[in-house]
């Protein structure tokens, strides 16, 4: 599957628009991963922990965006954006969302 966060797949032409797709995931703080950020700010630098469950996070919630495109038999999705909004202490929601579409066939003779 293609995924772009342009609104086009360059060299292809669009031949039908499906609709919008999105793949969200809930994400919960660890308490190690709390510790070790509480300890870190002390300090300074990256925190491991919380950018690896990001990764993660982000991960999913594009093979689930990707799945429903698949679901919608997209050839891709245009208009790729991520958001995170916070649920609740402790917690946030990162969303992913784009344009399944169909890409015109190219005909070779």
């Amino acid at each position: 599957m293609i995924f772009s966060t342009t609104e086009a797949v360059p060299g292809k032409e669009i031949s039908e628009i499906l609709g919008v797709v999105t793949g969200n995931v809930v994400q919960s703080k660890h308490i190690g991963r709390d510790i070790m950020a509480g300890l870190k700010s002390i300090v300074g630098g990256e925190i491991r922990g919380y950018t690896e469950m990001l990764t993660e996070a982000r991960n999913v919630a594009i093979e689930r965006m990707v799945q429903s495109a698949n679901e919608k038999g997209a050839d891709a999705i245009v208009g790729v954006r991520f958001t995170t909004s916070a649920i609740m202490d402790g917690s946030s929601e990162l969303l992913v969302f784009g344009t399944a579409v169909k890409l015109k066939q190219s005909v070779t003779v």
